[in-house]
C-alpha cells in the first residue's frame, strides 16, 4: 500500500493516515498510535499486510535501478509519492544516472513538509509537486513537470500502490491512459496495486479503508482488472502482470509472502 487518498489541508492525527500507515508498515517513525491501531486491524484481516508492503517498496527501488541502468532513463515522474522511505526514487536513480530528475507528486500536507526537507539534497534534479495525482492536466502544465518532459527523453511514470486510492467513478484506467498520452514515446509505466481473488476479502478491506478514511479511498481490485491499465502497451521484464516479488527478483531467495490472501500486483510497461 502507498498512499495519496484524498488528504485534508492540514495534519490530522485523529484519524488514520494512508502514507502514514504504509510508513508504519515499513518500520518508519513518521506515524502516530491511530496509524499504528488501524495497521493491526489490516493486519488482523489480512495477516500478509505488512509483508506486501516491504515487498511492494523493494519493487519500486528494483524497477526505478532497472530502468536507469538497463534502459538509460533519466527522467521519473511519481505519482503518490508518499512519505520519505530511503532509498528515495532521486537517490536509486541518480547512483546510476547523477542527472537523474525525478518530480514527485503528492498533496498529503505531511508528505509534502518530508518532501519540501528532501529538496535539500538537491533541488536542481529532484522536485515536489503539491497536486492531486488525479489532476493530470494541471501536473502537467507545471513548470516541474514541462521541464522534465522537455526533448522528447524517455520517462518513467510511477503508479506504484496508488491506484487502489481511487474509486471506479474517477475512472483510474483513463487516468494511466492520460498519463501515458502525454508522455514522449519510448517512455515506461510502472503500475501495482492491491488486489486479491477473494471477493469477501476484498469487500471486507475496501469497507475498512472507505470507514478510516471517511470514504476518499477506491477499493481492492480483482487481478483481472488491474490488466486492463497494461491495455496497450509493451510488459517489460514479464510476460503478464506479477506479484510484485516476482517481477525480475534479485534471487531465487528474494522474501515472499507467505500468505497470498491479497498482492500487490503489477508490471513494468513501455508505451510504443
Amino acid at each position: 500500500m502507498r498512499p495519496e487518498c484524498r488528504e485534508r489541508p492540514i495534519v490530522d492525527i485523529s484519524r488514520p493516515s494512508v502514507a502514514r500507515m504504509y510508513d508504519h508498515l515499513l518500520g518508519g517513525t513518521d506515524n502516530y498510535k491511530v496509524d499504528q491501531d488501524a495497521c493491526e486491524e489490516l493486519l488482523r484481516m489480512a495477516p500478509s499486510t505488512r509483508a506486501l508492503a516491504l515487498a511492494n517498496r523493494a519493487f519500486l527501488v528494483r524497477v526505478v535501478k532497472y530502468l536507469a541502468r538497463e534502459h538509460g532513463v533519466r527522467h521519473f515522474l511519481d505519482h503518490g509519492s508518499g512519505l520519505p522511505t530511503r532509498p528515495n526514487v532521486h537517490q536509486v536513480a541518480q547512483e546510476n544516472h547523477p542527472d537523474s530528475h525525478v518530480v514527485y507528486v503528492d498533496n498529503d500536507p505531511m508528505v509534502i513538509a518530508h518532501g519540501r526537507t528532501m529538496l535539500a539534497e538537491d533541488p536542481r534534479t529532484t522536485a515536489v509537486l503539491d497536486a492531486d495525482f488525479r489532476d493530470t492536466e494541471h501536473i502537467f502544465s507545471s513548470p516541474e513537470v514541462r521541464r522534465l518532459t522537455r526533448g522528447n527523453n524517455p520517462v518513467a511514470a510511477l503508479f506504484v500502490s496508488v491506484l487502489h486510492c481511487i474509486p471506479d467513478r474517477d475512472d483510474p484506467w483513463a487516468l494511466v491512459t492520460a498519463v501515458a498520452d502525454r508522455l514522449p514515446p519510448g517512455s515506461y509505466m510502472v503500475i501495482s496495486q492491491l488486489t486479491s481473488p477473494d471477493p469477501e476479502l476484498r469487500t471486507e478491506i475496501t469497507d475498512f479503508m472507505h470507514g478510516i478514511t471517511d470514504g476518499h479511498w477506491g477499493r481492492v481490485r480483482a487481478p483481472e482488472e488491474v490488466d486492463r491499465f497494461f491495455e496497450g502497451l509493451e510488459l517489460v521484464g514479464t510476460s503478464t502482470p506479477v506479484e510484485v516479488s516476482r517481477w525480475l527478483p534479485d534471487s531465487d531467495l528474494a522474501p515472499r509472502q507467505k500468505t497470498d490472501e491479497w498482492i500487490e500486483y503489477g508490471a513494468v510497461a513501455r508505451i510504443p
